[in-house]
């Protein structure tokens, strides 16, 4: 089902999605992707629980060196002082000299709605500044209310689940996608991997949309499960959120703006 510009379709599609979004899932894992290069996405970070090594539950990426954006829901039920975040990793099961360990020195939400997954973004405020080299960099931002066309091509990322029933990956997974506006909402990006069973899964939360190298989008949620090659996987529009990111690192004395 395609929006059209008439505002009758607008609105039966969005009367269809609030239907739908009451079978809206949580995304985690990725399903019919790849591994990428090792290292090769030094922005990415892994949400885990304090104390457990590989006990991955969201990503995030890297923004600044003191902060990683999210999505809200990650943190929503789980207390961020028991939240560890990994940068500079790969296999999440493993130790690697290029990882780096911080806890959650404080947490920013921007009116997040759960019910309506509405504003799922968060900040989170490391424990320490991150040390930047070749394994551990910060991420592009988007210009405020940067659009992203249908049909652009993009690339997700995470270490979710490999199926809705499936383990969760060991090494880093990536997908390339496709931007799309069916069934979509103006405060989302969508993406569809067309031709074939592929997209977010359980884990995946959190984890970045890269188009053009810019981060877009952080993903949301999914509805009747990962990859179900009926409905598109659902991000937060980051462009929505750059002034209120840059006002938050003003407001805590980051010396330092995101790119």
């Amino acid at each position: 089902m395609a929006l059209s510009h008439r505002p009758f379709s607008l609105a039966l599609a969005s009367a269809l999605l609030a239907l739908l979004l009451g079978g809206a899932t949580q995304a985690a894992e990725i399903v019919g992707g790849r591994e990428a290069r090792p290292h090769s996405r030094p922005y990415m970070a892994s949400l885990q629980l304090r104390g457990t090594r590989g006990s991955h539950f969201c990503g995030g990426i890297l923004i600044h060196p003191s902060f990683v954006l999210t999505a809200a829901q990650c943190l929503q039920n789980t207390p961020h002082n028991l939240v560890n975040v990994v940068l500079g990793a790969h296999k999440l099961q493993e130790p690697e000299p290029t990882q780096q360990e911080f806890s959650v020195a404080q947490v920013f939400q921007d009116g997040y709605n759960a019910e309506k997954d509405l504003n799922d973004v968060l900040l989170i405020q490391l424990s320490r500044p991150a040390t930047l080299n070749a394994f551990i960099a910060t991420v592009q931002l988007p210009q405020q209310d940067q659009p992203v066309p249908h049909g652009t091509q993009c690339l997700a990322m995470g270490w979710g689940r490999l199926d809705t029933h499936g383990p969760l990956a060991r090494v880093l997974q990536e997908l390339n996608v496709t931007v799309v506006t069916f069934l979509c909402r103006q405060h989302n990006i969508c993406t569809f991997v067309p031709q074939r069973r592929a997209g977010m899964c359980f884990g995946d939360g959190g984890g970045p949309l890269i188009c053009d190298g810019v981060v877009q989008g952080l993903h949301s949620f999914m509805i009747k499960g990962c990859a179900s090659r009926q409905y598109p996987d659902f991000f937060a529009r980051v462009a929505l959120y750059v002034d209120w990111i840059h006002s938050t690192l003003r407001r805590v004395g980051a010396e330092d703006s995101p790119r």
